[in-house]
């Protein structure tokens, strides 16, 4: 895909590649009178959510957009510093259609500092980029905060969305003879080290009866996992949405065990405690914005996944599949939130998958 591309160029390619491109592009244009709608009517964060917040994947990182008078870190002389750094993954619904929509930008054009997203092949790799302070904000799954946390980085937890469990799960060939977690034993199994199905594993094993050790892990990032789950090099694949429709309905994978019952897979919105005491009503500002996308999101799901098939070159039926399974709505870090944090933090450091334990309830934003 050549990103060089303006947006308007793009939007074109989506009407001559799909049918009902048209109606597409009316959904999208609706989204600045939505917007408009959604903040006089003060519905952000369902409400009092955005209140209660603001009182209270192995690869390298790709620059993909950058807008603004300079580029991101990289300030004039005599200039102010202010800026704003993304990262996201493609995948990541939400923060994919806000750059695309050009949210933010509108937002703050009249101030015109820099505005920039980073594309990152998963979440562990977008906060490494946090820890070294080349972003301000990401958005990854439940886990890699834990590992994030446990190597000192200064994040920080602002917000969250509940995906879903039943959008990450164990994947088993179309003609495996496994048919249960606990026939796992002794099989090499394919995952994301860090990422959200980390503890989907664990909880799955740990309810056949297995413990960890007792499965052969490979951790590989999604497409090295994908290209060995269609070898066989691997018994099984734990692994999220889109990939994991993708893979249902282009492999014949069987689901093994999905999230339901054992893991949340909550989406994360995660910033750096210099960001967020630095620059609190750009922070606020990101999460009304990106509301404003999770509503419209969830109330045109045919349009968004003709929007990211264009963008991941999935097809159309899978990521209708991924979307009829997939929450949305932005909403404020609670104790029960920071409770389920702990546990996956307690877990992994029993099983010596971090290296000390960690106070969740120190990285939760007060702002």
């Amino acid at each position: 895909m050549n990103f060089e591309k303006t947006e308007f160029e793009k939007s074109r390619q989506i009407v001559h590649r799909y049918p009902h491109a048209h109606s597409q592009a009316s959904a999208f244009n609706g989204l600045a009178s939505r917007r408009s709608f959604l903040r006089q009517g003060g519905m952000f964060l369902g409400g009092v959510a955005l209140a209660g917040a603001v009182g209270a994947c192995s690869g390298e990182s790709t620059p993909q957009t950058q807008t603004g008078a300079t580029q991101a870190g990289t300030a004039a002389p005599g200039t102010a510093t202010k800026q704003l750094r993304v990262g996201y993954q493609k995948s990541s619904t939400v923060l994919n259609l806000l750059k695309n929509q050009k949210l933010l930008e509108q937002r703050f054009e009249a101030e015109g500092f820099p505005i920039t997203f980073n594309e990152f092949a998963a979440g562990p790799q977008m906060l490494e980029a946090l820890n070294v302070g080349s972003i301000d904000i990401g958005y990854t799954g439940e886990t890699p905060p834990i590992f994030a946390q446990a190597a000192d980085a200064p994040l920080v937890y602002v917000a969250w969305e509940d995906v879903g469990s039943l959008a990450e799960a164990i994947l088993v060939q179309e003609d495996s003879p496994i048919q249960t977690v606990a026939e796992l034993k002794g099989k090499k199994v394919a995952l994301n080290k860090g990422s959200n199905v980390h503890y989907l594993l664990v909880k799955a094993l740990e309810e056949a009866g297995l413990q960890y050790s007792d499965v052969e892990t490979a951790y590989l990032p999604p497409g090295d996992a994908r290209s060995a789950f269609e070898q066989k090099s691997v018994d099984a694949w734990v692994i999220w949405d889109p990939f994991q429709g993708a893979a249902e309905k282009q492999l014949g994978a069987k689901i093994l065990r999905d999230g339901k019952g054992i893991a949340r897979n909550r989406g994360f919105y995660l910033s750096t405690k210099s960001f967020v005491d630095s620059q609190p009503d750009v922070l606020k500002a990101v999460l009304e914005e990106a509301e404003t996308i999770s509503t419209f999101a969830k109330e045109n799901p045919v349009e968004v996944s003709k929007f990211l098939s264009n963008e991941l070159g999935i097809p159309t039926d899978v990521l209708e599949l991924v979307e009829s399974r997939r929450g949305y709505g932005i909403q404020p870090i609670t104790d029960e939130v920071v409770a389920y944090q702990q546990d996956i933090a307690n877990t992994f450091y029993k099983l010596q998958l971090i290296p000390k334990e960690i106070d969740v309830s120190t990285a939760i934003w007060n702002g």
